[in-house]
Formats: structure tokens, sequence, C-alpha cells
């Protein structure tokens, strides 16, 4: 297969991630690393054996050898950079969420066409088992009339930096724009909005929380001003609903996992209760008597494996960036998907400010570009 030749910005937590993913995928060749941070960017290069490195992604994007570039940098350095390398002749794959705000997110798109490149965003839940199990179901019409999903993410106390994980900037709306809905939240609203087929948002109500103890010094230390907690609640045209609660810090033992109802069954996805994960699962009634079903998804995805062609491109993110950039597997919408997962998130957080409900119109007409200029800031 024809090897596709990488650059990566930002050699952070996500993008020492994004290396080791990289690695496993046949075809992917990471050639050149960026990042500001000269020491780590040295020590990154030695670890992964990459023989290039750059302190300025803008050297990096003028070389004519490097088919795509990967963006790891925080949330609002996404647009500028991921417009540059689109400018640049570089297909581009970036972290999500898309970008820090949905204006931001809509210059992506828009440059993508533009020059004529593909944009993919880092939404890791759309390869996991059970989506492409619950996928299976909705387009087998085992679900019958979709009307109502719920998404839910659980952290009892994972705050970035506060809590002991990742950097502050996590945690400053400057770098980062939200919280626990930017971070977290954009798996699962994705996961659904994907295998929902994309229903356009009508209205979002929705309330933020910052309300728990932390440790007072680095609460000083990373002026932390974005949510710990996030609800919302969704209308979408045709009648179909969407209910979000995403939690960096709670005091409870646990949530059920994000479902998806029709007239004729549901599907739930794992949740965590009491330390104990629970699996995906089915419920419809037969004859007229309730039923509760589970799946041997390691099996059937050994059979899709074994009986689906280019299976392999939907192991992961990286694995299908790779498998489209060879012309293996058409794209998947991600970069559509991650504008309207934005487009939900930052609805919420206008409806909190405004205290009401919201039209998905005016989350879009009052969107203020995040985007910070990626000159010595990443």
């Amino acid at each position: 297969m024809e090897k596709i030749r990488i650059g990566v910005i930002g050699v952070g937590i996500i993008g020492k991630d994004h290396l080791d993913k990289y690695a496993n995928v046949t075809g992917a060749e990471v050639v050149a690393i960026c990042d500001i941070n000269e020491h780590e960017l040295r020590k990154v290069s030695d670890q992964y054996k990459i023989p290039d490195t750059y302190l300025d992604f803008r050297e990096m994007l003028k070389r004519e050898d490097i088919d795509a570039v990967d963006v790891c940098l925080h949330n609002n350095l996404h647009a500028q950079v991921t417009i540059e390398a689109l400018k640049a002749g570089k297909h581009v794959y970036c972290e999500k969420p898309i970008a820090g705000s949905y204006v931001d997110g809509k210059r992506m798109l828009d440059a993508a066409k533009e020059y004529g490149k593909k944009l993919h965003i880092q939404l890791s839940f759309l390869y996991l088992k059970e989506t492409k199990a619950a996928k299976k179901l909705i387009d087998d019409g085992k679900l019958g009339t979709l009307y109502h999903a719920r998404s839910t993410g659980f952290r009892r106390r994972g705050r970035p930096y506060v809590d002991g994980y990742g950097t502050k900037e996590f945690l400053q709306k400057k770098m980062a724009s939200g919280g626990a809905l930017f971070d977290m939240g954009v798996y699962r609203i994705s996961q659904l909005l994907y295998i929902m087929n994309m229903p356009k948002v009508k209205t979002i109500t929705g309330k933020t929380y910052r309300e728990l103890d932390m440790d007072e010094r680095r609460r000083q230390i990373s002026g932390f001003e974005v949510e710990e907690l996030g609800v919302g609640f969704v209308r979408f045209e045709g009648g179909l609903t969407l209910d979000i609660i995403e939690s960096w810090a709670i005091h409870l033992n646990g949530f059920e996992g994000s479902y998806l109802v029709g007239n004729e069954g549901g599907i739930q996805f794992p949740g965590y209760t009491n330390g104990v994960s629970t699996p995906f699962s089915y419920h419809t009634s037969i004859s007229g008597m309730d039923m509760d079903g589970t799946f041997d998804l390691g099996a059937a995805d050994y059979r899709w494996h074994q009986l689906e062609e280019n299976t392999d491109a939907y192991d992961s993110s990286q694995h299908h960036w790779i498998a489209a950039l060879q012309g293996r597997v058409e794209l998947l919408p991600t970069a559509e998907i991650a504008l309207q997962t934005m487009l939900v998130s930052e609805g919420i957080y206008l409806s909190n400010t405004l205290e009401r409900e919201v039209t998905a119109e005016e989350v879009i007409s009052m969107s203020k570009t995040q985007a910070l200029e990626p000159s010595n800031v990443y």
C-alpha cells in the first residue's frame, strides 16, 4: 500500500498519543514533527526515531514531500494552523474538538473545500465496536423510528490539572474555549449524531456548572474558568430529541451509558456504575415479551474483518485517515459531524449565558472567533 508521509504539529500529551497510534498503522510514515519546546521536540524525535524536527510549523509546511499534517494543539489553535496547512496544499487531520467555536470550525471546512484537500477530525468513538454494531442495528431497522437519545459521560473527579492530569491550558477559555463538553462530550455527542445520520438541529437549551472543591493552589495557578459539568437538551427537525450530561467531576458513583431508542427497539452503550462497566445492549419486545440482549462484539468484529472489505480502515481514526488518503475508502464526514457537535456544545454555552432556549440560527449568527495566531503560543 502507498506510504503516506505525515508531519505532526505539537508533541505534547496528544501528539505522543497520535504518534503511538500511527506506529500501528501500515502505510503511515511520520517524517517530521514540530513544537516550540525544543527540549521536548528532541526527546520525542529520539524516542520515535523521527528524522526531521521544526520549531516553526510554517517551515515544515514548505516541504513538498509531506502529504498530510496532524494538528495536535489546544482548541483555539486548531483553526489558524489547519487553514494555513490546507492553503499550503496539505491534507489535515486535526485533534477534537474541531476548533474553539462554530465560526472557526466553519472556516476550516470552507478552507478544505476551497483548496481541495481532505479535513479529518479525531472522533475516536466512531470506530468503536459498539458504534459499528449500533449503526448496523439501526440500518437494518431493528430500532424502528428513532425518537430520543441520551449522551452521558462520567468522571467522578477527573478535571485536568487540578485533579492531577494534564495541563492548566485545558481550564482556560483563551486556549480551550470550553471544558467538559469540549474535552470529553465531543466523543459521545458526535457518536450519537453519526449513528442518527446527522439530524438537523432546531433548538438547544442547557446549563453549565463549576461547583466542586479543588486544590486552592492549583485553582489559582490554572485560572480555572470552564465548566466541570454540562447538561443540555436538543430538539432536531422531525421530532428527534437528545439530552446530554457530561461530567469532569460530580458526587456520584457512575452514569448509565448513552442510549438511543426507537419505536421498535433501543440500544444502550457501555456505562460505568459502582466501579463496574456495563455492556453494550439491545432491548425490544418479541411476541409480547420484553427482551434485553447483549452481543459478542469480539466475535462479530472478527467476522466483519474476515468477510468484508477494507474493515481495517475503520479500526481507529488513524487507520481510517490513512486508508482514505490511500484512496481505499471514502473519508467519513468527520469534519461535518464535528462542526454539528460544536453547534450543540456552543448552543449549551449560549443558552447558559442567555438563560433561555436558543435556536441553531442564533448560535451560528452569534458565534465568535476564538482562534489564536500560532506564533509563540503552542
